[in-house]
């Protein structure tokens, strides 16, 4: 399957999605592949913080973590509405040295979901050095745009398997 066929069947997928969780997956899983990427995570904009809700990745980054907004470099992206793109992280300030130094990414981009009003954030990291493709970044707005419509219609009308489960109202 090329990468315009899995993105159209990942927005596909996010237009008809019931539940958060599946929602989430379909975002990280396609994410990752459409960037060629060793890494992605799902981040949602949570009460002035950054929550890594999901990832697919060769090794464990931040699932369940938050960071505040101001620290972090998914929320550089949501508040700024537009992409961080880092293509060797060693030489970005945006990017919390700490937090990255024990994990394997050496280059990200992130774009917002819902860029007027951003809810969150797709992820896409490497291994090694790599500067993002105009390919790769296309394809990771477009998905991050179904993205946020798909969460946006999840947080209006909660399926009943969402109710107490914390996911209503997360998103400020």
């Amino acid at each position: 399957m090329d990468a315009s066929e899995l993105l159209d069947m990942a927005v596909a997928d996010l237009a008809l999605v019931q539940d958060l969780e599946q929602a989430q997956h379909i975002i990280r899983s396609a994410a990752r592949r459409l960037a060629n990427a060793h890494g992605s995570t799902v981040v949602l904009l949570e009460e002035g913080h950054c929550f890594y809700a999901d990832e697919d990745a060769v090794s464990p980054l931040w699932k369940g973590q938050r960071f505040p907004v101001q620290q972090c470099i998914s929320g550089w992206s949501m508040l700024n509405r537009q992409p961080a793109i880092v293509p060797d992280i060693q030489f970005d300030e945006r990017v919390p040295q700490e937090a990255y130094r024990p994990t394997f990414v050496k280059s990200l981009v992130i774009v917002p979901m819902r860029v007027g009003d951003p809810l969150g954030a797709i992820g896409a990291y490497w291994i090694q050095p790599h500067r993002v493709t105009d390919e790769e970044l296309a394809r990771l707005q477009a998905l991050a745009g179904a993205a946020g419509a798909a969460l946006t219609r999840l947080m209006a009308s909660p399926a009943p398997d969402m109710v107490g489960s914390g996911a209503i109202g997360i998103l400020v």
